[in-house]
């Protein structure tokens, strides 16, 4: 056989080759539905047997309470959103905080986050936060921050409050 017609044949080759893994791909699903069917395994394409955070303890009520407080020097309005909020141990939550600079110029403030009572602070656990990193505002900028937490289920069971409280200072060598 020569050259050009043993290039062919290898063409032709690899398009079946290409077509059947095309055609393979194409029912796995039904395929996966089938298998689950038959050997009982719970059917992740079907949002109604998706499980629920097992984490979360729903036989526990803790009370979370904002607090806000900016240094003297800093011209600007700071505050929780909710002043309070009822969680379940393990439950995701967000909360948002309102931040105006009353000033006539930008500055830039730093939050730093405190824990009632002391010991709450090893189970509060923070995903997203403002006090993460320095917050710059214009003159006159608000703006709305969240603050999304969770607080471990290893809480210990006498604390059933815990009080978060944000005091934002001006951080220094950044004003323009």
């Amino acid at each position: 056989m020569d050259r050009q017609g043993s290039n062919r044949q290898m063409l032709v080759k690899l398009l079946v080759v290409a077509l059947g893994m095309f055609g393979f791909g194409f029912a796995l699903v039904p395929l996966y539905k089938q298998i689950c069917e038959a050997t009982g395994f719970r059917d992740l394409t079907r949002p109604d047997q998706v499980a629920g955070n097992t984490q979360v303890d729903s036989h526990r009520t803790i009370t979370v309470v904002f607090d806000a407080n900016v240094r003297s020097n800093l011209s600007w309005q700071f505050k929780p959103e909710q002043l309070q909020v009822s969680i379940h141990p393990g439950q995701l939550t967000q909360v948002m905080y309102d931040v105006k600079n009353t000033s006539g110029r930008a500055i830039t403030g730093q939050a730093v986050p405190s824990y009632g009572p002391a010991v709450a602070g090893r189970y509060f656990r923070k995903l997203e936060c403002f006090c993460f990193k320095q917050q710059h505002f214009e003159a006159g900028e608000a703006r709305r921050m969240p603050v999304v937490f969770v607080v471990d289920p290893e809480l210990p069971n006498e604390v059933n409050t815990i009080t978060l409280s944000y005091s934002f200072f001006e951080v220094a060598g950044t004003a323009k």
